[in-house]
């Protein structure tokens, strides 16, 4: 049987077209599913019983399962998310003012191996399908239901996985959140992150989405990002802020520069001027992060006090920037922790 959360609107309207029914049956199912966290057949009480019984046939209503679920003090929940091949990805729910977001996985693993990143340790074993990217958010949807009847506002592809090596998959799996029929949740609500895929970045452009669109860039220069991002030697700096540049004029959307502070590595006075001009070309917001110390490498996190001069130095120079709150620091929340953890027992 098929997933029934794999299918795009356009292609269960197909199905329902085959099955001789009314296109209309295919928003209204996706109503029921998205709108109403229906997850039986047997609730779709404007469907007749013998449909419902021919739909059962066909479609699976099964999400992946939420393991090892870890709650932080500042409420921050994180859990592993076991795949239907067994396989494990993780997931980070964070509450704002503004509503929850979660943070989903792309991939099994990682093949960008970043330096700093936990899920650098982890190779990959395979893609995502868009149903099991979508089955991280219904499985915290449905959590944030049981709990307190609220539901996800905000996506962030920003998990293990590189987004844009799993082009396709994630493209359909935006589709169908961005859906009035679906979850509804607005473009501006979704964030992708990339390493800087520079192909794909001229690709995504041309598809004239309103999603965010975030660039792992974490270093000012191709030295030093050679060095963190081994990515950088296939598309060094001089090609991806061409492609910024053309994404930006394609989408009309600001970028935004995801910059992790590592001491004595990218966190100096020069590299904040370095990055400057970066930015003044781009017009991009930068997003400076703390490092989440991984035991594997010897990175260290910045102190506060080289954080907020650099800070300082951007928004000196007219670069729009905030330093990015933490969340989950108690519970192993940077990217790949929770699952390296579990590998080594």
């Amino acid at each position: 049987m098929k997933s029934i959360y794999s299918l795009s609107l356009d292609e269960l309207t197909s199905d329902m077209i085959a099955m001789e029914q009314n296109p209309y049956r295919a928003k209204q199912i996706y109503s029921w599913i998205y709108k109403k966290n229906i997850s039986s057949f047997d609730d779709m009480s404007d469907i007749s019983k013998p449909f419902r019984e021919e739909l059962k046939k066909h479609y699976d209503f099964s999400l992946p399962k939420m393991e090892n679920v870890q709650v932080s003090k500042d409420g921050t929940i994180k859990c592993l998310i076991r795949l239907f091949d067994g396989e494990l990805v993780e997931s980070v729910l964070m509450h704002y003012v503004y509503g929850y977001s979660v943070c989903i996985s792309t991939e099994v693993g990682c093949s960008m191996g970043c330096k700093f990143c936990a899920s650098g340790l982890i190779k990959v074993k395979r893609k995502l399908l868009a149903n099991e990217m979508l089955g991280q958010v219904m499985a915290f949807n449905k959590y944030l239901y049981d709990f307190n009847k609220s539901r996800i506002s905000h996506v962030v592809l920003m998990g293990t996985g590189e987004p844009f090596d799993n082009y396709d998959n994630v493209l359909s799996f935006v589709k169908t959140i961005n859906s009035p029929y679906g979850l509804e949740i607005g473009a501006r609500h979704i964030t992708i992150s990339t390493c800087g895929i520079v192909p794909k970045i001229y690709a995504f452009g041309k598809e004239h989405l309103q999603v965010n669109l975030a660039l792992s860039l974490h270093a000012p220069n191709n030295d030093i990002r050679n060095r963190l991002m081994p990515i950088n030697k296939r598309y060094p700096i001089e090609e991806i802020i061409p492609a910024i540049i053309d994404y930006q004029q394609e989408s009309g959307r600001v970028v935004t520069f995801e910059y992790i502070m590592i001491k004595d590595v990218n966190d100096s006075l020069e590299c904040a001027k370095e990055l400057v001009s970066i930015c003044k070309k781009t017009k991009s917001y930068v997003n400076l992060i703390p490092y989440n110390k991984v035991v594997e490498n010897d990175l260290s996190r910045s102190d506060n006090k080289q954080v907020n001069l650099f800070h300082k130095y951007l928004l000196a120079n007219h670069i729009k920037s905030t330093i990015r709150k933490e969340f989950g620091s108690d519970i192993n929340a940077a990217c790949g922790q929770l699952r390296v953890k579990k590998d080594k027992q």
